[in-house]
């Protein structure tokens, strides 16, 4: 976009200025744009889940025309947490619904639910329960916050690699910072997704 007699053009067209009549084609010569005082303009948005856009402000001072809007901050806490709670029935869903061909199969006579899927299935509502518990105790938009993108600290094991580029073997462990959103983190998985690298997760 480009920005021009406090006006903001979004696409290349016909501009008449001092009484000559430019086609839009002068939108691929930026020299004979700059010399129009005609400058690029982008926007910045505060909007996103936690921001609403506020006063917008206009500064052409620069090369760049540059349009703000403020951050404010939502006050509509209520409605975040039915968006949360939402975002919670969402994976239990997911997360049963891959499940369920075990006790589809289980009823035409099949193999019997393995343990370790049944009990799979039990801690996904158990976890279900605590997170609901967790966000109904959330009572402002830092909590919110904090809860969606909470600081762990996670360890790993280091894997090592054959030239041909096949595993090898862990040596060692290594550390990272994580911010994790609660509502879909999950400690249970069933028992094909166990990652072999995997160590620890805990919260800082």
């Amino acid at each position: 976009m480009w920005y021009f007699n406090s006006q903001t053009i979004k696409t290349p067209k016909s501009l008449t200025i001092s009484d000559i009549t430019y086609p839009k084609a002068i939108f691929r010569d930026k020299d004979l744009l700059s010399s129009l005082g005609i400058k690029p303009y982008r926007e910045v948005t505060s909007a996103n889940r936690y921001n609403r856009n506020g006063e917008f402000t206009i500064d052409t001072s620069g090369d760049e025309v540059v349009g703000t809007y403020a951050s404010i901050p939502r006050t509509d806490i209520d409605l975040l947490k039915e968006n949360m709670l939402e975002v919670i029935d969402s994976q239990v869903a997911s997360k049963q619904g891959s499940i369920d061909w075990y006790w589809l199969r289980a009823d035409k006579g099949g193999k019997a639910v393995p343990s370790e899927i049944s009990d799979y299935a039990t801690t996904i509502y158990s976890e279900q329960a605590t997170k609901e518990s967790e966000v109904a105790a959330l009572t402002t938009l830092e909590e919110i916050m904090e809860y969606e993108n909470r600081p762990h600290t996670e360890v790993r094991k280091v894997a090592t690699y054959n030239e041909d580029g096949s595993f090898k073997e862990y040596s060692g462990t290594e550390s990272s910072a994580r911010e994790i959103n609660m509502l879909i983190h999950w400690t249970a998985n069933p028992t094909d997704e166990v990652d072999g690298a995997f160590v620890s997760l805990t919260a800082d």
